[in-house]
């Protein structure tokens, strides 16, 4: 009795893939350079895979796709043949796919295309392709599956990355678009959106908030704080609020971008996270 530690390709050499055949296909596709608005969709979203899925040949069951707030999507289209899923992260432009069929009449090639398109991305990789579920003379294989060794998996959270990599400083780039508030060229209501802010993520203010430039187009201003500073510039013509975050320690990047979308009452966010040193 072979060992369930096996490798796939050592079975495959030792004949028992011989005669088999494999009950589904699993392909995971990775959308980089996403339309970040597209993301925050789930109609839109939902429109594209069933688009996808009805262009590829599966025949269509059943669709379910939700909006997280602030932003983000899940979803997907159960198909006969098996199903199309997303997860969407238009903070960072990317959408993670799977694609998972059985029988050989849908076309992933189209597949992907439609959803490249639908999600105007500029670039995309299939990072897998698994045969799921072989079946050989003895019923179904078991093979085992590819999975990342312990010491080399990706951390999972900023914190954890932070963290293990024993780093001095942590900052965020925040990008909130199509702001509605109608008070973002007040300095006063400015400044107590960043106290709120720094309040927000247990942050101290280490002197006054000030305004480092007022044009008729942008207002630029910065929040000192005792471990870093924040600082932020409105641009009104765009219903744009870029923001700078340092801070000597850790903060959690997301609460901060979500606070912001929600208080400036904005669209959908992006969100570049960096490790300090």
């Amino acid at each position: 009795m072979d060992s369930l530690h096996t490798s796939n390709e050592e079975r495959c050499q030792k004949g028992h893939c011989e005669g088999g055949f494999a009950l589904g296909r699993h392909m995971t596709i990775e959308f980089y350079d996403c339309d970040p608005k597209t993301l925050t969709d789930a109609t839109l979203v939902k429109e594209v895979f069933l688009l996808a899925a009805e262009k590829s040949g599966a025949t269509v069951i059943d669709a379910n796709f939700h909006k997280f707030d602030p932003q983000g999507v899940s979803g997907v289209v159960v198909i006969s043949e098996s199903h199309f899923a997303v997860h969407a992260w238009p903070e960072h432009d990317y959408a993670a796919v799977d694609l998972f069929t059985c029988g050989g009449k849908i076309d992933f090639d189209v597949a992907i295309e439609n959803i490249a398109k639908g999600l105007s991305s500029a670039q995309w990789i299939v990072s897998s392709v698994m045969n799921r579920g072989i079946v050989g003379n003895n019923g179904v294989e078991r093979l085992v599956p590819v999975i990342e060794g312990h010491d080399c998996r990706f951390a999972l959270s900023w914190q954890e990355r932070f963290q293990s990599s024993h780093a001095h400083a942590f900052s965020a780039s925040i990008d909130i678009y199509e702001c509605q508030v109608p008070w973002l060229a007040s300095s006063e209501s400015l400044r107590e959106f960043a106290l709120a802010f720094a309040e927000e993520l247990k942050l101290k203010a280490n002197g006054d908030w000030r305004i480092n430039s007022f044009e008729s187009d942008s207002i630029a201003w910065v929040l000192p704080l005792c471990n870093g500073a924040l600082t932020g510039r409105i641009d009104f013509g765009r219903k744009a609020a870029y923001l700078d975050l340092f801070v000597s320690g850790y903060f959690d990047p997301r609460l901060a971008a979500e606070f912001a979308v929600v208080e400036l009452r904005g669209n959908y966010y992006r969100l570049q996270p960096h490790v300090r040193q």
